[in-house]
């Protein structure tokens, strides 16, 4: 009999600030749970849609409502900071907010 060894590494996701205004402000209840689901499938290391916008920050991308978006950085293999989040109608701005975010995040923030 063989057995096989399996490693389960689960990423951990931390967040400024500026992201938990952002989620917290969301009033849209089917979207929480949208982005909730995401955020796990994140941290289990299933992306899905993403795009890298530069510098670093990548863009999650989640179809539904306005076109919700939330721009994260990875911080090594095992850790992503939750940036900030926005909209497609917002996204030039946030794009510009995040990357300033990411600059001047350290782990000590949380």
């Amino acid at each position: 009999m063989s057995f096989i060894d399996y490693t389960i590494m689960v990423i951990e996701l931390k967040q400024t600030t500026t992201f938990a205004r952002w989620e917290a402000r969301l009033r849209d209840k089917r979207a929480r749970t949208i982005i909730a689901a995401r955020l796990m499938r994140l941290a289990e290391g299933l992306a899905g849609d993403v795009e890298a916008v530069g510098e670093g920050v990548s863009e999650l991308r989640i179809h539904y409502g306005p076109g919700y978006r939330i721009y994260f950085q990875r911080r090594g293999n095992l850790v992503i900071v939750l940036l900030c989040g926005g909209d497609k109608g917002s996204q030039a701005r946030d794009i510009a907010a995040a990357k300033k975010l990411a600059k001047e995040w350290s782990p000590q923030d949380g």
